[in-house]
């Protein structure tokens, strides 16, 4: 059985401040965090998860947690909302060791916490992280891999194509709001073959082109690797579609429900 995640070594709290905001296309916008702690950071590449804490919208300043182990979350919950910064998990798009800066990539759902930040984010606002580790954990025995997702699984796709070696082989589907959010300048193996998928205002739900291109896609031979995250349904329909349909053994499926349509995270 494939683990399910891989988490550092050592890690602790690290408090930044954002250096940059920048706008990539509608649906996205890159968060460039900064400061000395990050000397605490050990880059490791592909998906590394991070969880992000930032100030509720008219708080004074960042209360970050004091313990580095898992109870930080119990000492977070016990604060009242009016002191508790929002928490959640993104992926490190880009690290810049020698700068001190690493680089979040926002998807911009809405009205959400996450969202709303990173829209009004300015330089100098306080923002801190946590190290989570990488799930994206291919064993050897993969010929080839399919890794899909939907717009809040795109940054940490691309990481992996940024980081992936130079003979991996793999089939991509990634799935973004509009046409305009498709990127031409990404990444990746000459050996990996990339599909946009546009809602573009259609009715269908986040994830179900994702999900219905995999279905109908025409696999490479050999044994292959699957990591697919995003809205709950694309990750379990995938992996479903995989095991029940084309027989796929199930340690060879990485899957990861990073949020559920018409469900708001807890605050």
């Amino acid at each position: 059985m494939l683990p399910k995640v891989r988490t550092p070594e050592s890690r602790r709290m690290i408090t930044l401040e954002v250096r940059g905001n920048t706008k990539l296309t509608p649906g996205f916008s890159t968060i460039t965090l900064g400061g000395p702690e990050l000397e605490h950071l050990k880059p490791t590449g592909f998906d590394q998860t991070v969880r992000l804490f930032f100030p509720r919208e008219g708080q004074d300043r960042l209360r970050m947690p004091k313990l580095s182990s898992e109870a930080w979350m119990a000492e977070i919950l016990l604060l009242p909302k009016s002191r508790r910064p929002w928490v959640r998990n993104f992926t490190i798009r880009r690290a810049r060791p020698e700068l001190g800066e690493v680089d979040i990539e926002f998807a911009l759902h809405g009205d959400t916490p996450a969202s709303a930040w990173a829209r009004r984010a300015q330089p100098g606002d306080p923002a801190g992280i946590f190290d989570m580790g990488v799930t994206y954990l291919p064993p050897a025995h993969a010929e080839w891999q399919l890794l899909a997702g939907d717009e809040s699984a795109v940054p940490a796709i691309l990481a992996i194509l940024e980081h992936a070696p130079a003979s991996l082989a793999a089939e991509v589907f990634l799935e973004v709001p509009e046409t305009a959010d498709i990127r031409a300048d990404i990444t990746a193996p000459d050996g990996v073959r990339v599909r946009w998928l546009a809602r573009d205002g259609a009715d269908a739900l986040p994830g179900r082109l994702a999900l219905d291109a995999v279905r109908t896609s025409s696999p490479r031979p050999g044994r292959f690797y699957t990591w697919v995250a995003g809205e709950a349904g694309l990750a379990t329909g995938v992996r479903r579609h995989l095991v029940r349909d084309r027989g796929v053994p199930k340690p060879d499926i990485a899957f990861f429900g990073y949020w559920r349509h018409g469900r708001s995270s807890p605050g």
